[in-house]
């Protein structure tokens, strides 16, 4: 088995890069390169304390969650190709030309991706993890609004085909978690749910059997945009007594849920 990732350069997406290292026999990573404290370089976060104090929590909840994952450079089953963000839509398909032979394609954390890399995958079925239980969350901080909100049962991941519209493609299935400790590890543990089960799906092949289903936009609850994350918002956020045993997961708002469970 052969698989090429798009992802970039946090802890959670070197867990997930171990993770597939260990089950195909050749991973090619295109891995894109961001700061780990992308939040605190952003000129509108820079003088907001808290803002600052919300992804100081995110960070330590990943930390917590993925254990500080380095990626393992041993692996002699990886080749990886670094570049810095927002680059990817600037490499040819024939400078990509060795990446793009694999026999699954997995998305999650690049850039947006577009143009002709765009095209050609999705003309192979590349698989996106979107961190939002769509199609009810979809844009971005799709779990953060998900808990905003007070719906704690919408709050996971999606493994959907990529798309051309932002987070719509088909959906295979949705990942979710039982491990409901604090709001962040709880979102971060949905993330470790989407990485295991495609690990485990690929492994026994049922990634390539799986009917994937159009999203249903007629049940969308909030579709966000990176602009209304903001202090007030956050403010907010920060001052909620969430319950995350408000309200129980209902399976027939999902599609074939996998639940992570340690």
């Amino acid at each position: 088995m052969k698989i090429t990732l798009f992802t970039s350069n946090n802890q959670r997406h070197n867990y997930l890069i171990n993770l597939l290292s260990n089950s195909c026999d050749e991973l090619w990573v295109v891995q894109e390169s961001k700061t780990l404290f992308t939040e605190e370089n952003d000129k509108k976060y820079q003088n907001s304390e808290i803002i600052k104090n919300y992804f100081k929590n995110v960070r330590e909840a990943q930390n917590r969650v993925f254990k500080k994952e380095y990626k393992n450079t041993y692996s002699k089953n990886v080749k990886t190709l670094p570049i810095l963000n927002g680059e990817l839509n600037n490499l040819s398909l024939l400078y990509l030309d060795d990446f793009l032979k694999s026999d699954i394609y997995i998305v999650f954390g690049s850039s947006y991706i577009k143009g002709e890399l765009l095209d050609f995958l999705v003309k192979n079925k590349a698989i996106n993890i979107h961190a939002g239980v769509s199609p009810y969350y979809r844009g971005t901080d799709c779990n953060f609004w998900a808990l905003y909100d007070d719906n704690p049962h919408l709050v996971g991941s999606t493994i959907h085909l990529l798309s051309k519209g932002l987070d719509s493609g088909q959906i295979l299935y949705h990942a979710m978690s039982n491990i409901k400790t604090n709001p962040f590890e709880y979102t971060m543990s949905t993330l470790k749910a989407a990485f295991h089960s495609i690990v485990k799906r690929i492994q026994d092949t049922s990634i390539f059997k799986i009917n994937p289903v159009v999203q249903n936009k007629s049940k969308e609850i909030r579709y966000s945009r990176k602009n209304e994350f903001n202090e007030h918002i956050v403010r907010e956020y920060l001052k909620k007594e969430i319950n995350l045993n408000s309200k129980k997961f209902d399976n027939s708002l999902l599609k074939e849920p996998f639940f992570l469970n340690n």
